[in-house]
């Protein structure tokens, strides 16, 4: 009891200090933005096909791309020259932060447009002996062995990953208990055929696990996993009086103390988290005796777990998620696992482990096409996570005494979550950050209906054909929004950065109609068009007017242009006084026209025409509108050199909101006012 509560006061301790320092943003680096050059050992390597990644440690840990064919390996000494950049921060709303990833790996700087030098051969025995191992896992050409066994799931198909993550499975990749716990295993029977002095075949085996956290670069679930079986070892040994728990929590901890910025660490939170109730709710589990029901009542309580962390960072949750697991965790934990490792020592085992991976693929893909019960649950504030935790808690404790009520609260609090959008009083439009692109979001009060104006599209995306905008980037932020489906995409006109993403949209999210602009359809449009009639989703061209409810969008029609970019849908909003216009591509001409047929002045927002473009924005316009704000939809370092200073000189009087300074735009209205947010902010 003792040790308890010392593991207490030390555990509210680290946790005030690891809120302070995250708070404050406040971590130590020997570099600045003007640094130039730094020499280090390459601590971890990894190559594709164009690309090789680089973590160099000297002071500290220093990330490097590097886009040419090059010669190294982990332990190399080399000399790195380029721009020291700072990890850049999501630019969308509630999604993945890279700068907070880097940040849990301690790596405060990228270099850009690096010159490599290679000083020094690596020397070092055990970088030596990783090399070898990861060469060798290459070697065998499955990308699976170097998942199992070090936790790199990146050369794992996309189509393939996304339906681990679909399915709640995506865990069995992560090197966890299980995987140590099977490893120690094996070593202990290895090592007990040498000596039968059971204190140092632990202290071996402790060795042979220490080596594995360099191999896997410390992971946190591996650091996990390691840390417990050597403390569970010494707990043994030397019978000390401690709980299970308690060492948990205090290895939580203590690496919480280590690096305050593991809680942005996705593999820390759910490895940690996870283990905590199973180790928790261990009686109540082991109460059921038949293997596979107390396996479903393992996922079951896993999954329960995981809930707020899956909200927070997937935004959705399948229900049958501890079902496919009483499939998954015995394929992979008792033959798949095992398999990767026997195939690491005895490469002819190969064959065999391929088809193991084939049929894990294909029971994956076939259990992701069952979505019906994939919900979508929105991203909420940090509190309602921690109201979720003492709600799981007290579900589980329930269990054991009252099922049916356990289980009702958890449906009506699920039902309540994704239904959270009907509580939503006044509209809200964001401009989404999608680079060199436009595409804006309108949700409607009561969930009354969801408008997208236009998708983004950026075509070749770091040198890759396979990026998608839609699959990135708005359908998770969708998600994050508790939006279930498109009401209305608005299509301003055929450019590929306005509708390059509209078929990979279509295609994986819910979308009920799509409206094209005035002109004759383009190759782009008519490729789109062939998916809307697939999947019988209507569409209309050159409406006037679309209304929903007290809402009502009017498309300011002039006349038609032989260019595309004057051929836009230019969109005029009015609610509760504030007035909004949406510009698209339209340039001068079409501005000057519209100014003749319409009677626009004082526009509240103004979504500026053609990225701010000089083609678009005259002085003439600009006057006449008299917008109060400015919001420009440009991409960071574009090559069209947008916004032009001239357009930003005409809107000198309006406040001016950029995506590539400010992220994403998300302007909340009442009948009192609007707020302003952006990402940056």
């Amino acid at each position: 009891m003792k040790s308890s509560k010392i593991i207490l006061l030390f555990s509210v301790l680290v946790s005030g200090y690891t809120w302070y320092i995250v708070k404050n943003n406040i971590y130590h680096t020997d570099y600045r933005v003007d640094s130039k050059k730094v020499t280090g050992y390459i601590d971890n390597i990894k190559k594709s096909d164009n690309k090789t990644t680089i973590i160099l440690k000297n002071k500290e840990k220093i990330l490097i791309n590097y886009y040419e064919p090059i010669s190294l390996e982990s332990g190399d000494y080399i000399e790195v020259e380029g721009i020291f950049t700072k990890p850049s921060a999501n630019s969308v709303f509630s999604l993945f932060n890279y700068r907070h990833y880097l940040l849990s790996q301690r790596i405060y700087w990228i270099i850009k447009e690096p010159k490599i030098t290679k000083l020094k051969n690596n020397t070092s025995f055990f970088y030596q002996l990783k090399n070898k191992v990861i060469n060798k896992i290459d070697s065998l050409g499955n990308p699976y062995i170097k998942t199992f066994i070090l936790g790199d799931i990146n050369e794992i198909d996309d189509e393939v990953i996304t339906s681990y993550q679909l399915n709640g499975t995506i865990h069995i990749f992560s090197v966890s208990g299980t995987h140590i716990t099977l490893l120690s295993f094996i070593l202990l029977k290895l090592f007990n055929l040498i000596s039968k002095k059971e204190t140092i075949n632990y202290l071996l085996v402790t060795i042979v696990l220490s080596f594995y956290l360099f191999l896997t670069s410390f992971s946190p679930p591996v650091t996990r996993s390691v840390l417990m079986f050597s403390l569970l070892t010494f707990k043994k040994q030397f019978k000390v009086n401690i709980s299970t728990l308690d060492i948990l929590i205090l290895i939580g901890f203590l690496l919480l103390l280590i690096n305050p910025y593991y809680v942005y660490h996705l593999g820390f939170k759910f490895s940690f988290i996870i283990s905590f109730y199973l180790i928790l709710f261990q009686k109540f589990i082991a109460n059921y005796k038949n293997y596979f029901i107390q396996l479903f009542m393992v996922s079951l309580v896993a999954f329960l777990a995981s809930i707020p962390l899956m909200i927070n960072n997937f935004f959705y949750i399948s229900l049958l998620t501890p079902i496919f697991n009483i499939f998954f965790v015995p394929l992979v934990s008792v033959i798949i696992f095992p398999l990767s490792l026997i195939t690491f020592i005895f490469p002819f085992l190969l064959p065999l482990f391929n088809l193991s991976i084939t049929i894990l693929e294909s029971l994956s893909l076939m259990c992701s096409k069952v979505t019906y019960l994939n919900i979508i649950l929105k991203d909420v504030p940090m509190y309602i996570y921690f109201l979720y935790y003492l709600l799981i808690t007290y579900v589980l404790y329930q269990m054991n005494k009252q099922k049916f009520r356990a289980i009702l609260l958890v449906v009506i609090v699920i039902f309540i979550h994704t239904n959270l959008n009907y509580l939503n009083f006044n509209p809200t439009l964001t401009m989404i950050d999608v680079g060199q692109g436009d595409s804006l979001l309108i949700t409607l009060s009561h969930n009354k209906g969801n408008i997208m104006i236009d998708t983004g599209g950026i075509q070749n995306f770091y040198g890759t054909n396979n990026y998608s905008i839609a699959t990135a980037t708005t359908i998770p932020y969708l998600k994050s929004s508790g939006i279930k489906k498109i009401d209305y995409l608005v299509l301003t006109h055929g450019d590929y950065d306005h509708m390059g993403e509209a078929i990979n949209l279509v295609e994986n999210f819910k979308t009920e109609n799509v409206i094209f602009n005035c002109n004759e359809f383009n190759e782009l449009e008519q490729s789109l068009i062939e998916v809307l009639d697939k999947k019988n989703i209507k569409y209309y061209s050159c409406i006037k007017e679309l209304n929903i409810d007290k809402y009502k969008l009017q498309f300011l029609k002039t006349k038609e242009y032989y260019n595309e970019n004057n051929n836009s849908n230019v969109i005029y909003f009015h609610y509760n006084n504030y007035k909004f216009l949406f510009m698209g591509d339209a340039g001068v001409d079409k501005e000057k026209d519209i100014l003749e047929k319409c009677n626009l002045t004082d526009i509240d927002f103004l979504k500026v025409g053609h990225h701010g473009s000089n083609t678009s924005s005259s002085e003439e316009f600009i006057n006449s509108v008299n917008p109060k704000y400015s919001l420009i939809s440009v991409g960071k370092n574009n090559r069209y050199g947008h916004p032009k200073e001239s357009v930003l000189d005409t809107l000198f009087n309006s406040k001016i909101y950029r995506t590539d300074q400010d992220g994403s735009i998300e302007i909340k209205l009442n009948e009192n006012g609007y707020k302003i947010k952006t990402c940056s902010s």
